[in-house]
C-alpha cells in the first residue's frame, strides 16, 4: 500500500485484500456458529457437569481453526517459507487425552482461542460491513446505467458519478483492514521467536551492508597508503640512489686524479651506502606491491595475475577470460587469493607446474588455482588458507578446496560480481 496509487491499484494486492476480507467473513461466520454453539451449550449444561467438557472443546476447537487462519494469511503474503518454529509443542503420546492435556497447558492455544473469538466477533463485523459497502458501490456503478437504458432518466447517472470515485477509496479501505487483521493474526498465531525472524533478517542485511562498507573503506585506505609510498618515499629513495651513484662516480674520479687513500675510503662508504639504499628500495617496492599492486589498478585482474605468475618460482599458466573490468572489491579479493594461493604452491606443494583459470559465469567470478603437487592442504594447517576464506567472505564469496593426499590441489574462489548502479566503471 506504500506504492504509488496507480501502481497499487493496478496490482494484484487489492484483489488479495478483497479475497482475504471475503474469506475472513466466511471463516468468522463458521467460527461464530461453532464456538457460539459450544459456549452457549457449555454454560447451559454446566450445572450437569457436561458443560465443562463443551467449554474445553470450544477452546481446543480454536487449534484447527487457527491452522486454517495461518494458511489463509498466504492470500496476502503469497507462498513463502514456513515459520522457523512450530506454534505447538509435539505430543509425546498418542490419543485425545494426552493431546488435550498438552494443548490446554500451552500459551499458544489460549492465544489462538483469543484470536478466534476476535475473528468471530469484531473481525466478522468489520468484514461484513466492508462487503456490504462493496455491494452498495457495485450497485451504484451498475444499476444507474440500466435505469437510464430502460427509463431514460439521465439523472440516475449521478449515483454512478458518486460510486466511481469512491471505489479507489474503498479499495484502500479493504487493504488497510486486511493489513490490520493480518498483523493481529501474526501476533497471536505465531510464536514470539518466529515473529522476530524478519527483524533478524533486517539486522543480517544491515550487518552485511556494514561489512561491505568497512571492506571498501579498508581497500580505499590501503590504496592510499600504496600511492603515498609509491609517489613519496619510493621516489625519494630513487633520488637518493641516483645521488649516491653520482657521488661515487665523483669520488672514483678524484681518487684516480689524486691517488689519496681517504678519497678511496670515502668512495667505498658511498658505494656501500648506495647498495644499502638500493636494497631498501627493492624492499619498499615489494612492500608497495604487496599492499596494492599498481598493475591491478591500471590494467585489471588478468594483468595483475599474469604478473604474479611471472614472479612465481613454479611455472604458472594463466587462462583467465575476463571481457571487462570487475568491481574493485572483487578484483582485489580475487588478486590476493590468487597471490596467496601461488605463494602456497611455491612454499608447500612441491608442484612442478600450476594453472590459474576462470572467468565470469552467470554473474559470478570463478577463479581456480590448480597445481600438480603432493596435496594434503588443510585450512587449519597454518598455510594462510583460513585468511583466504575470511577474505572471500568479506565480499560475499566462498572458497572451495580440493586437496587429496597425493594431489592434485585445486583452490576455487566464487564471488558475486554484479556492479552496483552507483559504481562507476
Amino acid at each position: 500500500m506504500t506504492q504509488p496509487p496507480l501502481q497499487y491499484l493496478s496490482s494484484a494486492e487489492p484483489w488479495r485484500a478483497i479475497a482475504y476480507i471475503g474469506s475472513g467473513a466466511a471463516m468468522g461466520t463458521v467460527s461464530l456458529a461453532m464456538l457460539g454453539t459450544l459456549i452457549a451449550l457449555g454454560l447451559l449444561l454446566s450445572v450437569f457437569g457436561v458443560g465443562l467438557a463443551l467449554l474445553v472443546g470450544a477452546v481446543l476447537l480454536s487449534v484447527p481453526l487457527a491452522e486454517v487462519e495461518r494458511r489463509r494469511l498466504r492470500l496476502l503474503e503469497g507462498p513463502g517459507p514456513e515459520p522457523t518454529e512450530a506454534p505447538h509443542a509435539p505430543v509425546p503420546r498418542s490419543g485425545l487425552r494426552p493431546w488435550a492435556a498438552v494443548r490446554l497447558r500451552e500459551a499458544a492455544t489460549w492465544r489462538e482461542f483469543a484470536y478466534v473469538v476476535v475473528l468471530a466477533t469484531l473481525f466478522l463485523i468489520m468484514d461484513l460491513a466492508l462487503l456490504v459497502l462493496a455491494l452498495v458501490l457495485g450497485m451504484l456503478v451498475v444499476f444507474p446505467p440500466l435505469v437510464v437504458y430502460r427509463t431514460g432518466q439521465v439523472e440516475a447517472l449521478i449515483l454512478t458519478g458518486i460510486g466511481l470515485p469512491a471505489i479507489p477509496v474503498a479499495v484502500y479501505g479493504f487493504g488497510s483492514v486486511a493489513a490490520l487483521q493480518a498483523r493481529l493474526a501474526k501476533l497471536l498465531l505465531y510464536p514470539p521467536s518466529s515473529r522476530t525472524v524478519p527483524e533478524r533478517d533486517a539486522r543480517v542485511v544491515e550487518l552485511t551492508a556494514s561489512r561491505a562498507r568497512l571492506a571498501d573503506a579498508y581497500e580505499t585506505e590501503r590504496h592510499r597508503i600504496q600511492r603515498d609510498l609509491h609517489d613519496g618515499a619510493q621516489q625519494r629513495l630513487v633520488a637518493l640512489v641516483m645521488t649516491l651513484g653520482l657521488a661515487e662516480l665523483e669520488l672514483d674520479s678524484a681518487r684516480r686524479e689524486t691517488g689519496q687513500d681517504a678519497v678511496g675510503q670515502g668512495a667505498d662508504l658511498v658505494s656501500r651506502a648506495r647498495g644499502e639504499a638500493k636494497a631498501a628500495l627493492t624492499e619498499l617496492r615489494d612492500l608497495v606491491h604487496g599492499i596494492y599492486p599498481q598493475v591491478l589498478t591500471d590494467h585489471g585482474l588478468e594483468a595483475a595475475v599474469s604478473e604474479v605468475a611471472v614472479r612465481c618460482p613454479v611455472p604458472v599458466r594463466v587462462e583467465l577470460d575476463l571481457a571487462e573490468r570487475l568491481p574493485r572489491q572483487v578484483e582485489t579479493a580475487a588478486y590476493f587469493v590468487v597471490s596467496e594461493a601461488l605463494a602456497n604452491v611455491a612454499k608447500h606443494s612441491g608442484a612442478d607446474s600450476a594453472v590459474v583459470c576462470g572467468g565470469v559465469r552467470e554473474g559470478k567470478l570463478e577463479v581456480t588455482v590448480r597445481d600438480d603437487g603432493g596435496g594434503g592442504a588443510e585450512p587449519r594447517s597454518g598455510s594462510g588458507l583460513q585468511g583466504l576464506v575470511d577474505r572471500a567472505a568479506v565480499v560475499g564469496g566462498r572458497l572451495a578446496l580440493s586437496s587429496p593426499p597425493g594431489g592434485p590441489t585445486a583452490l576455487t574462489l566464487e564471488v558475486p560480481c554484479q556492479r552496483d548502479s552507483s559504481e562507476s566503471s
